[in-house]
């Protein structure tokens, strides 16, 4: 039986994980202590909403840089795929591949989803704002595929 979706709550520590990203290196989620992170979670490389969304991230990266958050995709695609997707959108920050949805399941962001009425095993697209503490400080649960840069600077400001 598939797993619950079940984020996690504010206020809960991250989960730390090591896993490949596109470079087929080694990301760890603890080597970001000390700076904030926007940890992404989404359903699939190279789909409209996906690639919106790493589209979008990819423009305001600079800024989300600027005022010291880091940005972390996470996919159940591989390194293959990420390498591909990266590559061919020119996105200047890690995806990390879990396919074995360790990840994924560790952050309560795979399971069954209903997707246009229909129940589906899979990602649902979720964002954690992690402070420098490794605290979870905010839960995006329907990111804003096109404004989700303003989102996060919006939530960061408030916190």
């Amino acid at each position: 039986m598939p797993p619950t979706i079940n984020r996690l709550a504010v206020g809960t520590e991250a989960p730390d994980f090591t896993a490949a990203t596109q470079d087929n290196e080694p990301l760890t989620l603890s080597d970001y202590r000390g700076t904030w992170v926007a940890l992404y979670f989404y359903p699939k490389d190279n789909t409209p909403g996906c690639t919106k969304q790493a589209c979008t991230l990819r423009d305001g990266y600079t800024e989300l840089q600027d005022n010291g958050i880091a940005v972390i995709g996470v996919s159940e695609d591989g390194v293959d795929s990420h390498t591909d997707f990266a590559s061919e959108y020119d996105l200047p920050f890690p995806l990390v591949a879990d396919p074995e949805h360790d990840i994924l399941t560790a952050y309560g962001v795979y399971g069954e989803r209903n997707l246009y009425g229909n129940t589906v095993v899979g990602t649902k697209r979720t964002t954690y704002l992690i402070d420098p503490d490794g605290v979870i400080r905010h839960v995006f649960k329907r990111p804003k595929t096109d404004a989700h840069v303003e989102e996060i600077l919006g939530k960061w400001e408030a916190l």
